[in-house]
């Protein structure tokens, strides 16, 4: 016995599309869902932290205080005159993690985008940080980091302990007057 192969009815026909159409909308909104589940927001180094903020960068939480413009560093023969002009940071760093971490030298970056590495030499920096810093477990550092800038308007990058993440700390441009006291007689 042999059976002719015929096309459906298209009454036969029409009752399958709703079922196709069905199936192929879950499996696009089953893409969509999936896409949208795997996608990132808005990189996190992308928003801009204000001082006084705490920040935290992997294991590490910063915070900047202040902020100070020197003409110079120390006094008398000891005296460091900068390219520029010094601009020393203060912080606090925390170590969140479980481990000892070094904490990574600090950049400043510039509204054109130009970076501004950190001094290694704290030479008459007042409670300077170090430059190789190491902290503890749920230990806080805390002091002074320095640069040599141009006065301008500057966001602090502050990176994680394997320098892979970063934060930006907007350091807004203000000058309290820096002019040495003016010895009196008596």
């Amino acid at each position: 016995m042999t059976r002719a192969l015929t096309a459906p009815s298209p009454a036969a026909q029409d009752s399958c599309m709703p079922t196709v159409q069905s199936y192929f909308a879950a499996a696009a909104l089953a893409c969509l869902a999936a896409a949208t589940a795997c996608s990132r927001a808005a990189p996190p180094e992308a928003q801009l932290h204000r001082m006084g903020e705490r920040v935290t960068v992997g294991s590490l939480v910063y915070n900047v205080f202040e902020d100070q413009w020197q003409a110079q560093l120390g006094q008398g023969a000891d005296t460091r005159v900068p390219k520029d002009r010094f601009f020393l940071v203060r912080l606090s760093v925390v170590n969140g993690g479980s481990a000892d971490l070094m904490v990574p030298a600090l950049t400043l970056v510039d509204d054109a985008g130009q970076t501004y590495p950190e001094i290694s030499n704290g030479d008459q920096v007042p409670e300077w940080t170090g430059y190789l810093r190491r902290v503890k477990p749920a230990e806080t550092l805390q002091g002074n980091v320095v640069f040599d800038v141009p006065p301008k308007h500057y966001r602090l990058r502050a990176s994680d302990e394997t320098s892979q993440e970063t934060r930006d700390i907007d350091i807004p441009l203000n000058f309290v007057p820096d002019t040495p006291a003016i010895p009196t007689q008596q």
